[in-house]
């Protein structure tokens, strides 16, 4: 899968931009703020149907403006797919393929399978547990369509139960229905994440291996009530606590965790902020290739400001990986131009190269008469 064109209009602060890509490497360089980030953020969106970062859908609009669009073209081999965003103020966006208007949002999920490493990723190893179950269950909806469907389910029934306790329904009937729903739901769930975690573990460990030290392993922990508990049975135990004190579900997979390990000690505790961030692209490189290996088109990278916390010899790794042709489409933004021409100069790839100022792109030029020669 290669996205071949990119249109943003009115996208955060990215006032207009028609992009061709290169079906290799793509590289966005520019100082700070200047709306790098924002173009990955669209082809993201295009993917999930939502902003890689939380964000209110009128923020996603840029200041002054009443209407913000997206679209990609994407080849598939032989096939073409035309996906289409739009978002008017004060209404609800619009999504299309091929012209056509999704009846649920969820079947787009898994289409345009990709990956995107950011800053933020710092928030796997420092933040609650909902951004580690969110992270799983985002891999899940890329290759699993009933982890997906029983996820929808899932909340969906949980929804309704927090509402009952709030308004402190005795409705003991309906508690059972829905509780039935969650155990069902919940189970499906469970398995889906136990099985990914085991399937997913040797990626990690050997994409930590080659861009951190060979004498540490990292290993993932997955954290669940349901290893000890039957859900079914304990929602009705707690039910009554809270309904009266509580006001919302205690037990669950919607309280799963995902702990990550260094020499089986939690990261979060001991690890220095090079090692967390090796840890994190280690993750993410993991995720690619797993995706890859589940799907039958390769996902699109997206690389941004990836470099920073890096001693040389890790970016020096991390250059040669990207590199390697395991890799299909590649993103990459940074402020730092001598990682792009490393990268570029390692690769011998096709790439284009965009500068990106106060959300305006010009689009360098990639090649001269002895570097082609030298591509050739």
């Amino acid at each position: 899968m290669i996205l071949n064109k990119l249109s943003v209009l009115n996208y955060k602060n990215i006032r207009q931009a028609d992009i061709v890509c290169s079906p290799k490497i793509n590289c966005f360089f520019g100082n700070n703020g200047m709306g790098k980030t924002n173009l990955l953020d669209a082809i993201y969106y295009l993917s999930f149907c939502k902003s890689h970062v939380y964000t209110t859908e009128e923020r996603l609009l840029r200041r002054g403006e009443d209407l913000c669009v997206l679209q990609g073209e994407y080849l598939f081999g032989d096939r073409t797919e035309s996906i289409f965003f739009a978002l008017p103020r004060g209404q609800r966006k619009q999504f299309k393929r091929n012209q056509k208007p999704y009846p649920r949002l969820s079947d787009h999920i898994g289409l345009l399978p990709l990956v995107m490493i950011s800053p933020s990723d710092a928030e796997l190893i420092r933040g609650g547990s909902d951004e580690r179950r969110r992270w799983m269950d985002m891999i899940l909806s890329q290759y699993d369509g009933l982890a997906m469907h029983a996820l929808i389910r899932y909340n969906k029934a949980l929804q309704q139960r927090n509402r009952m306790l709030r308004e402190q329904s005795t409705d003991t009937a309906l508690y059972e229905v829905l509780e039935m729903q969650l155990a069902q739901h919940g189970q499906q769930i469970f398995d889906a994440r136990t099985r990914l975690i085991e399937e997913f573990l040797p990626f990690f460990d050997e994409y930590y291996r080659a861009i951190g030290r060979d004498d540490e392993a990292v290993g993932l922990r997955y954290i669940s009530q349901l290893q000890t508990v039957d859900l079914e049975a304990e929602l009705a135990r707690h039910r009554e606590r809270e309904r009266r004190e509580v006001g919302y579900t205690t037990t669950g997979v919607h309280k799963d965790d995902l702990e990550m390990t260094l020499d089986s000690l939690p990261i979060r505790h001991l690890g220095s902020q090079g090692q967390n961030k090796t840890c994190l692209v280690a993750l993410k490189l993991a995720q690619y290739s797993f995706l890859s290996a589940k799907n039958t088109t390769l996902p699109i990278l997206l690389l941004d400001d990836i470099f920073d916390k890096l001693d040389a010899t890790r970016v020096e790794h991390i250059v040669r990986l990207v590199g390697e042709e395991r890799f299909g489409q590649i993103f990459i933004t940074d402020t730092n131009r001598d990682h792009l021409d490393r990268i570029l100069a390692a690769t011998h790839r096709d790439y284009r190269l965009f500068v990106v100022e106060n959300g305006r792109l010009t689009c360098e030029p990639t090649s001269t008469p002895d570097n082609e020669t030298q591509k050739r």
